[in-house]
C-alpha cells in the first residue's frame, strides 16, 4: 500500500480531534475539535453564571462569518448567516419570479429541492442527471441548481462546466457546497449563491449555516426572513418597521443560534489556516486507496467520499461491527475520508469488509 502522509499542518490539525480512529462519517456530521468543545462548555460556564454577553456572541458571528468569507474566497459583505441551507434555498427563490423554470440535478439532497418545488409560486422545476445539467439549461432555464458533491453518492459535478453554461444563457447559479467546504477547494464567486451547513466537513455544531451572494441576486433576492439582525445596527433594529436593511449581504441574516456560533468559530478558524489544496490531497488520497483496494470503478474518482451498492445493508453491518462509523444511504454504502483520517483507517476498513 502506498505511503499516504498528511503535511505537517494537517498532522497539527489532526491533534485537534479526539475521535478520528474509525470514523468514515464526516459527510454524516463532523467531530468537533478540542478548541470548539472548550468555546461551548466555557460559554455554558458562564451562562449558568449569569455572565453571558451579547456583544461577545456577536463579535463570534462576525469573525466565523469572515472565516468562512476566507474558506470560500470572497469578501465578507458578500456572506449572510444563517442556520439552515433550506431557508437560504428559499431565500434565492424569492429572486425568481413567478412560473420561472428551475433546473435541479436529479436525485439533489431535499433541502435544495423543496423549496422551489413548495415557492407557492407555480416555479417550473425540472431535473436532469448531475452530468448533463450544462446540455440541460436553456433559454428558458432562470436558476440550476445543484450540489457540488452529491450527498448520496459522493459524486463532484463539473462546475465550471456548470457555470459557463449558465453563463451564456443567463440562468443564475445555485450551489450547495454543504459536502464539499472543508475538504474540497472552493470559489463562492463561481457561481450567484452559494449555501454551506457547517456541521459536515467543517466540524461545526448544527445550526450554523452561510449563503454567499454575487451583487447581481442581491439585487434581486428579497430579504423576507429579515429580523432584527439584518438591520444596518442590529442593536438599533429590534422594534418596530422603521428599520433600516444592511446594505450588503448582511440584510439576509437570520438571527444566530449563539451558542452554535462559539462552537463553530475555532473550528473554521482551524479549516481557514489549513493549506485547502494539501487538505484536498490528503482526503482524497485516502479515498482513492480505498477504492483501489475494494476494487471500485466508476465515478466519483476525486471525491472524499466513497460509495457503492449495498441495498441489504450487509456491507454497512460490518463495517459497525468491527467499530467503524459509516453510513447508508439510497442503497448504498457510504464512507468519508477528512482530515482525522490516515491510512490505519483505509486498512480497518477494508478488512473489515473481508477485502
Amino acid at each position: 500500500m502506498p505511503t499516504l502522509v498528511a503535511s505537517p499542518t494537517l498532522e497539527a490539525a489532526r491533534a485537534q480531534f479526539a475521535g478520528g480512529r474509525g470514523y468514515l462519517a464526516a459527510c454524516t456530521v463532523g467531530l468537533p475539535t478540542h478548541t470548539t468543545r472548550a468555546a461551548v462548555i466555557a460559554d455554558l460556564d458562564a451562562a449558568a453564571a449569569g455572565r453571558a454577553d451579547p456583544a461577545v456572541y456577536t463579535a463570534v458571528v462576525e469573525r466565523t462569518r469572515r472565516h468562512f468569507a476566507s474558506l470560500v474566497e470572497v469578501d465578507p459583505t458578500r456572506v449572510a448567516i444563517g442556520s439552515q441551507a433550506s431557508v437560504a434555498a428559499g431565500l434565492v427563490a424569492s429572486a425568481l419570479p413567478d412560473g420561472a423554470e428551475v433546473l435541479i440535478a436529479a436525485g439533489d439532497f431535499s433541502s435544495i429541492v423543496l423549496p422551489f418545488v413548495h415557492s407557492g409560486r407555480a416555479l417550473r422545476v425540472r431535473t436532469a442527471p448531475l452530468a448533463e445539467l450544462p446540455q440541460h439549461i436553456g433559454p428558458d432555464t432562470a436558476l440550476v441548481a445543484f450540489s457540488l458533491v452529491q450527498s448520496a453518492t459522493g459524486e463532484v459535478a463539473d462546475a465550471a462546466a456548470i457555470a459557463a453554461a449558465a453563463r451564456r444563457t443567463g440562468a443564475l447559479t445555485l450551489c450547495d457546497a454543504t459536502q464539499a467546504v472543508g475538504w474540497l477547494p472552493v470559489s463562492a464567486s463561481d457561481f450567484d449563491a452559494l449555501i454551506c451547513h457547517a456541521y459536515k466537513w467543517l466540524c461545526a455544531p448544527r445550526g450554523v449555516s452561510f449563503l454567499s451572494v454575487s451583487e447581481r441576486l442581491a439585487g434581486e433576492m428579497s430579504p423576507v426572513f429579515a429580523g432584527w439582525h439584518a438591520g444596518e445596527d442590529p442593536w438599533m433594529s429590534c422594534y418596530g418597521h422603521e428599520v433600516d436593511l444592511a446594505t450588503n449581504a448582511r440584510r439576509f441574516d437570520v438571527s444566530p443560534a449563539w451558542q452554535a456560533f462559539v462552537g463553530a468559530e475555532p473550528a473554521l478558524e482551524l479549516f481557514a489556516s489549513l493549506d485547502p489544496s494539501a487538505l484536498h490531497d490528503h482526503a482524497v488520497g485516502l479515498a482513492r486507496e480505498f477504492r483501489r483496494r475494494m476494487h471500485l470503478e466508476g465515478p466519483p474518482r476525486d471525491s472524499a467520499i466513497v460509495t457503492w451498492s449495498d441495498p441489504d445493508g450487509q456491507d454497512l453491518t460490518r463495517l459497525t461491527a468491527a467499530g467503524i462509523v459509516a453510513s447508508g444511504r439510497a442503497g448504498r454504502a457510504r464512507v468519508a475520508f477528512h482530515v482525522f483520517n490516515d491510512a490505519v483507517d483505509v486498512d480497518d476498513a477494508v478488512s473489515a469488509l473481508g477485502r
